[in-house]
C-alpha cells in the first residue's frame, strides 16, 4: 500500500481530505481581540474574483471596481467613482460579494498612487453591510460613531479595526467628505468565515441593574436589528466575539459603561421565570452543541440559567418534543463560564431556547453553535438514528456501492499503468530512502541486553511523546492523541511501529529504531501539564524519576495576600489567573531575585485546580509541582510557591510585565524611516536576535533533562525588562491565541502551522520537531508578528504541505525569508526544517551559532 502515495498528485489530495479534515476555529467563541481572525479576504491576493466586486458607478474603464484592490496598481490604479464626490453624499460606494457569511474584524484602505500620476484618496468613509443583500445595515463603533478616519495621502496603507466586528457577506465602503473632492479607493477585507451559519438572533432587550453607587447597563448595545421592546433580526453583543468579564461590574478595555459586554434580564419581568431566545440559520444545519457564556456572580444575585429547553424547526414546522438540559449549579466559583449543552444532532434551520432563571438576574455574553451544513438527508441523520448503524435505505445502498466499485476500477487502472512504467524504479527507491530514515526495524531483543541510566537520557533527546491536547475555546473538552487518530495513510501502513518489545521488570515496554535510538512507548512516557496553562511536556519516566525524588522545595503562599487582575486563560480541570502577590520576596528562597522593591506586589500568574477536577487531575496537579519546582533556568518560567494546604489547590509562577512575545512585537516596529514617521515603538535587530538566543538557550536547558515541549512558538514567550525572555506554556489555553490551533476529523487540537511534518503525520514528538518549531518561531521574530506562519496557504494546503516533506521531491514550500533576516538567519531557519530528524541542529548548536550572529 505504500505505492499508493506516489500516484498522482490528485489520488494524494483525494487520501489526505479523506482522512484529515480541519477547519479553523476562530470565527466563532471569545475571540474578540487583535491578532484573532484577521485574515485577508482576497482583495489583494485576486482570491476574490472581479465579478463579485461591484460599484455604483466608475470614473472610466480604468478605474472599475474591479481595480480598487489593496496595494495592487492594475488600470488606472483604484476605483475612482464618476462624480465628485459632495459632503454628506452617501450615494458612491464599493461594494464586495464574499459569497459566504464572514467575520469581519479589520479593514485596509488605500488611495490611487499610480506611480505618481495618482493624488485621489478617501479622508474618511463608512461602511454598510448586508448578510443577505437586502437589508443593508450602516457600522457604527461601540461608542456609536459611524465615520471612519481614512487616507492622508494616496499611497499608505490605512488599517481600521473594526470594534465591534461584523458579520456579513456584503460589504460597502462609501466615501466621506466635509467638502467637494475627488477620490479614489483600494480596499481590503480581513477576518475568516463565520462558521456558525447564525443570522439573527431574537431576544428581549437587555435591562438596567441598578446598584448602590451607579447603575449597570445590560443592553445590546450593538445590536443590529430592530429593537423595541424585543430585539428582532439581527446580530450584536452575543455574537461579537469578546467575553465578558467576572465581574460585570467593572468597565470592559473599550472604554465604556460596566456591564458593556453582557445582555442581562431581570426575573421580575419574566412571569414565566424564563427568557426566550429565537436563533435562525442561513440554512438546515445538524446541531451538536450550543455554547453559552454566562456570568455567575452570586453574590450580585446573578447566576447561570437554571434548565433551558430548546425547540427545533426542521422542514416547515416546529418539532413537537423539546430538548431539555440543566447545568450544575455553581455557588462555589463566581468565574463567569461557557455552559456547554448537548443538542444530539438535532436538524434544524432554527432554535428557539428558554433560559430558565436560577437567581434574580441572568447574564449572556456570548452564545456560539457547532454543526454541519445539511446538503441532504445523508450528511444530517435525525437524533433518533442510532449512528452505530448503516442507514436501511436501498438507494444509497446501491450509490454507495456504485461509487466503491469505480474507485477501485480507478485504482486497479492507475496501480497496473504506473507499475509498467518507470514509476515502479522510484517508488522502489523512495521506499527504500524511508525506511533507511525514519521506520522502525521489527528487532526481537532479551531484556538483558538493555540498561539506561540518567547520562544517556540527557544525551539522548528523541524521546516520543504521547500527543495529549487540551481544549481550547469554543470546541469543548477534546483531548485526543494525533499518533492513533490522524495519517492511517497507505503509505504508513507498513511505516507504522511494528517493533519488537521487550519487558523490563517495571513492566515498562521500549522500542527500538533501525538506527539505535530507544523510541519509548507509552508506559515510559509521563504527560506532565505545563506549568502555567494546557500544554503537556513530555517527560521520560526515568528523567521525571530522578527530578521529582525530593521534596517540593517550595514554600505555601497565604491565598488572602493574592489579589485577582485578570483570567489569562483555562482548560479542563483549571483556570490560569494573572494575580498580584504581596510579600512575595519573604517567600523566595536566595536563588530568586526580583526587580522590585519589597514593599510593592509582585505580578504573578496563578494556576487553580477547580473544585471539580478528579482524582486523577489532583494526583497529576501536585505531581506537576513537584517536576516544576526542580526546573531552574533564567529562560524558563519559574514556580514562585504554593498553595495546596486547603483547596483549591494552587500554584504561582512568574509573570512577565510586558505579556507574551507574539503581542509584544505586533505592538512594535523595526527601527527605520517608517517607524519614525509612524511614531511607533521600535525593536532594534540586535534585541530581536537577543531575544531569540534566551529562547534557544531555554530550549537547550528542557532539551537536557528530555522535555520535550510541544508549543514552542513565541506566544509561550513572555518578556520582561531589558528584552528578557522566559519560555512558558499557556498559548493553548488562551482565547486570544485560539486562531493559531486547529481542529482535527476525531477532535484533536494541534497548532499545525507550528509543528514539523512528523509530528502531524506521523504523530511523533521529539526534540526534533521542538527544533522545527524554534525555526518558525525565529521566524515570527524577524516578522515582529505581523502575520501567521504560511498565512497564504489554507489549513488543508499546510497538511498537504506536510507530505510534499514526506515524500521529498524538492516541492514543499518554506517559510519566505523574511525582509529584515540575513542570510545567515535564513540558513538557522532551513536548517531546523529539514526533512530528516537527524540532520536538524541541537539546541546546542543553534544557541552557539545566534550568539556568534549578535554583534
Amino acid at each position: 500500500m505504500l505505492i499508493w502515495w506516489f500516484l498522482t498528485d490528485s489520488f494524494h489530495h483525494l487520501l489526505l481530505c479523506s482522512v484529515i479534515r480541519v477547519s479553523v476555529v476562530c470565527s466563532n467563541g471569545c475571540c474578540g481581540v487583535p491578532g484573532v481572525c484577521r485574515y485577508p479576504l482576497g482583495m489583494s491576493s485576486g482570491q476574490i474574483q472581479d465579478e463579485d466586486i461591484s460599484a455604483s458607478s466608475q470614473w472610466s474603464e480604468s478605474t472599475a471596481a474591479r481595480y480598487g484592490r489593496l496595494d495592487c496598481e492594475e488600470g488606472d490604479g483604484a476605483w475612482c467613482p464618476e462624480i465628485t464626490v459632495e459632503p454628506d453624499s452617501l450615494k458612491e460606494f464599493l461594494q464586495i460579494d464574499l459569497r459566504s457569511l464572514h467575520f469581519i474584524t479589520l479593514v485596509g484602505t488605500q488611495g490611487r498612487h499610480a506611480g505618481g500620476i495618482g493624488n485621489e484618496f478617501a479622508q474618511m468613509y463608512k461602511i454598510k453591510y448586508s448578510r443577505d443583500g437586502r437589508r443593508w445595515i450602516s457600522w457604527r463603533n461601540r461608542q456609536g460613531k459611524q465615520v471612519i478616519e481614512g487616507n492622508r495621502n494616496a499611497y499608505d496603507i490605512v488599517l481600521k479595526d473594526l470594534e465591534p466586528p461584523i458579520i456579513a457577506r456584503f460589504v460597502r465602503f462609501m466615501p466621506v467628505t466635509d467638502h467637494s473632492m475627488n477620490v479614489c479607493m483600494r480596499v481590503e477585507l480581513y477576518g475568516c468565515e463565520w462558521l456558525d451559519g447564525l443570522v439573527s438572533y431574537n431576544a428581549p432587550a437587555g435591562e438596567q441593574m441598578s446598584l448602590p453607587a451607579y447603575p449597570v447597563y445590560v443592553n445590546d448595545s450593538v445590536y443590529d436589528g430592530a429593537i423595541i421592546h424585543s430585539m428582532t433580526e439581527g446580530l450584536g453583543q452575543l455574537t461579537d466575539g469578546v467575553c465578558g468579564l467576572d465581574d460585570f461590574t467593572l468597565s470592559h478595555v473599550y472604554n465604556v459603561w460596566p456591564g458593556y459586554d453582557y445582555v442581562g434580564w431581570n426575573n421580575e419581568s419574566f412571569p414565566s421565570g424564563y427568557v426566550e431566545i429565537m436563533f435562525e440559520f442561513d440554512r438546515t444545519r445538524n446541531f451538536t452543541t450550543m455554547k453559552v457564556h454566562c456570568n455567575n456572580m452570586f453574590s450580585r444575585h446573578v447566576k447561570a440559567f437554571r434548565q433551558v429547553v430548546c425547540y427545533f424547526h426542521s422542514e416547515s414546522d416546529w418539532e413537537a418534543t423539546p430538548l431539555t438540559f440543566s447545568p450544575v449549579v455553581d455557588e462555589k466559583n463566581p468565574s463567569a463560564r461557557f455552559v456547554t449543552v448537548n443538542l444530539a444532532n438535532h436538524m434544524a434551520s432554527a432554535i428557539k431556547c428558554q433560559f430558565y432563571f436560577a437567581d434574580a438576574w441572568m447574564m449572556f455574553s456570548e452564545i456560539t453553535f457547532q454543526s454541519v451544513q445539511c446538503l441532504h438527508n445523508l450528511d444530517c441523520p435525525s437524533p433518533e438514528e442510532d449512528p452505530t448503524h448503516k442507514v436501511d435505505d436501498s438507494n444509497t445502498r446501491i450509490l454507495i456501492g456504485c461509487l466503491v466499485a469505480i474507485i477501485f476500477i480507478l485504482v486497479a487502472i492507475i496501480v497496473i499503468i504506473l507499475w509498467r512504467q518507470v514509476w515502479q524504479k522510484m517508488l522502489e527507491k523512495a521506499s527504500r530512502r524511508m525506511l533507511d530514515d525514519e521506520l522502525t526495524a521489527s528487532l526481537s531483543i532479551q531484556s538483558e541486553t538493555f540498561g539506561y541510566n540518567h547520562n544517556q537520557l540527557s544525551t539522548n533527546s528523541e524521546q516520543e511523546s504521547n500527543s495529549t491536547y487540551e481544549r481550547i475555546f469554543p470546541l469543548g473538552p477534546d483531548y485526543q492523541e494525533p499518533s492513533r487518530l490522524i495519517c492511517k495513510l497507505p503509505e504508513f501502513a507498513q511505516s507504522s511501529e511494528e517493533p519488537g518489545t521487550l519487558t523490563h521488570k517495571s513492566n515498562q515496554t521500549v522500542t527500538v529504531f533501525k538506527d539505535g535510538v530507544p523510541h519509548y512507548a507509552e508506559a515510559d512516557i509521563v504527560n506532565l501539564q505545563g506549568v502555567t496553562g494546557s500544554n503537556t511536556y513530555a517527560i521520560p519516566a526515568v528523567t521525571m524519576d530522578l527530578l521529582s525524588g525530593k521534596d517540593v522545595a517550595v514554600e505555601e503562599f497565604p491565598r488572602k495576600l493574592l489579589t485577582f487582575k485578570e483570567k489569562l486563560g483555562e482548560g479542563q480541570f483549571g483556570e490560569v489567573h494573572l494575580c498580584e502577590a504581596e510579600g512575595m520576596q519573604e517567600f523566595m528562597n536566595k536563588e530568586f531575585l526580583f526587580d522590585i522593591p519589597e514593599d510593592q506586589p509582585v505580578l504573578v500568574a496563578v494556576k487553580m485546580l477547580r473544585s471539580d477536577a478528579n482524582k486523577n487531575a489532583r494526583n497529576d496537579f501536585l505531581k506537576e509541582i513537584k517536576i516544576m519546582s526542580r526546573l531552574k533556568d533564567p529562560n524558563i518560567i519559574r514556580l514562585l510557591a504554593v498553595c495546596i494546604y486547603s483547596d483549591p489547590l494552587c500554584m504561582i509562577t512568574e509573570y512577565m510585565e510586558n505579556g507574551d512575545l507574539n503581542q509584544f512585537l505586533s505592538r512594535h516596529e523595526p527601527e527605520g524611516q517608517l517607524a519614525l514617521l509612524s511614531n511607533a515603538p521600535t525593536v532594534s535587530f540586535n534585541n530581536l536576535c537577543y531575544m531569540a538566543t534566551q529562547i534557544a538557550s531555554g530550549m537547550k536547558y528542557l532539551s537536557s533533562l528530555n522535555f520535550v515541549h510541544r508549543d514552542l512558538a513565541t506566544r509561550n514567550c513572555l518578556v520582561g525588562k531589558n528584552y528578557t525572555i522566559k519560555i512558558a506554556d499557556f498559548g493553548m489555553s488562551r482565547n486570544l491565541y485560539s486562531g493559531d490551533y486547529y481542529r482535527i476529523q476525531g477532535r484533536a487540537v494541534l497548532p499545525i502551522r507550528w509543528m514539523s511534518w512528523e509530528s502531524i503525520l506521523l504523530g511523533k514528538f521529539t526534540t526534533a520537531s521542538d527544533v522545527w518549531a524554534f525555526g518558525v518561531t525565529l521566524w515570527e521574530i524577524l516578522n515582529f508578528c505581523k502575520e501567521q506562519p504560511y498565512s497564504q496557504l489554507t489549513d488543508e494546503q499546510v497538511i498537504e504541505n506536510t507530505g510534499e516533506f514526506f515524500r521529498d521531491q524538492k516541492r514543499q514550500i518554506y517559510l519566505p525569508q523574511p525582509v529584515l533576516c540575513p542570510d545567515s538567519l535564513y540558513k538557522i531557519m532551513l536548517s531546523c526544517w529539514r526533512r530528516n530528524t537527524k540532520e536538524r541542529p541541537s539546541f546546542q548548536e543553534i544557541h552557539k551559532a545566534l550568539l556568534e550572529i549578535q554583534p
